[in-house]
Parts: C-alpha cells; structure tokens; sequence
C-alpha cells in the first residue's frame, strides 16, 4: 500500500484516510505518530567507506581539485592533455575500449578449439575388468560368483524356463571358459 499524502485531523494529528481494497472491504484510516518516515522513503543506509571512496572516485589524481582542472583547461583550450603541474601530464580524454559481444567472443574461442576423436583401447579377454593391485582373494570370490550365476543360467536352459536367451545372457555363457582358466590360475598363485 503505496501512501500518497497525509492529512490532518481537528487536532492537528497526521493520519492515512480510509481507503478501499480491490475487493470492495474498506481499510481504516491510521493515525501516524510525529516523526514516522515510512520504510519506503528511508534513504538507503551507505557505510563510510563507500562514501569515501565515493568522494575520491573523482579520475584526478590525489590532491588535484576539480578547479585547477578546470583552469588548465581553460588554458590549454581543447587539447587532448593539460598539465597542471610542470612535467606531469593528465589525460583528459578517456579513449573507451570496444568490448566484444559475448556472441563474438563465444565464436572467437569456438574457432581456437579443435576436435579430436577420443581412441579407445579394447580390454584384453583375459583380463575382465580385472586390476593387478585388486586383492587375489577378492578377485577368485567374485569369479566363483560369477561362474555360480552361469551354472544357474544353464541350468534354466536345460530345464526349459528359459527357452531364448537373450544377447547379454549368450555372451555371459560364452565367457565360461575363460572364467573357469582364470579360477584355475588364481587358485594355483594363492597355494
């Protein structure tokens, strides 16, 4: 609720009249106390140090006033530099940059960049997603693991459960082998 004025009353009190609602209720009118300033023209609260810098953020350098700026230039006429002091010389005219648009600026690194196919290397069969620093013993408990779920795979194929299988099942059948060699070996290192 936005005030726009105060009125006063017969005793001299400041107070917001009574106001309607987009609803058709009405509001009642509010006495305000001497001294109120409502929240929304309370000025911004500013710390000294940003009104510090704010004074000195002025492009002179330190302890050159704005007046002898003004009458260097004055002298000097419409000269891109004065200088107020001998021998030091202050740039008046700020040459502004041309910064680049995020669009050419995107197109002007995507131009930089190259692309590369990644080259993958194929998994030895012998290896199984297998480590050397993974622990032997680990490593034979999940081959027996795995070669207990092949045998019940089987299993199901024999006894008719399982009538097709699918192209992840036949492969994992066909791993069988390798499984059982590796077992072998690893059992053999471990005695």
């Amino acid at each position: 609720m936005a005030t726009t004025g105060y009125e006063h009353d017969a005793d001299g009190c400041k107070f917001i009249p009574a106001s309607q609602r987009p609803d058709g209720t009405w509001r009642k009118p509010r006495r305000i106390r001497e001294g109120y300033v409502p929240q929304e023209e309370v000025p911004l609260y500013e710390s000294k140090g940003k009104q510090f810098k704010a004074r000195q953020n002025t492009g002179l350098p330190v302890g050159l006033t704005p007046e002898i700026v003004a009458q260097a230039q004055k002298k000097k006429g419409q000269g891109g530099t004065i200088q107020p002091i001998p021998g030091m010389i202050i740039n008046v005219e700020k040459k502004k940059k041309k910064k680049k648009s995020g669009v050419e600026e995107a197109a002007d690194k995507l131009s930089k960049c190259e692309i590369i196919e990644p080259k993958f290397s194929t998994p030895t069969p012998s290896s199984n997603n297998s480590t050397p620093s993974s622990d032997p013993a680990k490593r034979l408990k999940n081959l027996r693991k795995k070669l207990r779920e092949i045998e019940m795979l089987e299993e199901k194929i024999k006894s008719g459960m399982l009538k097709t299988p699918d192209k992840d099942q036949k492969e994992k059948l066909s791993k069988k082998n390798d499984i059982v060699m590796e077992i072998e070996k690893l059992e053999i290192a471990s005695e």
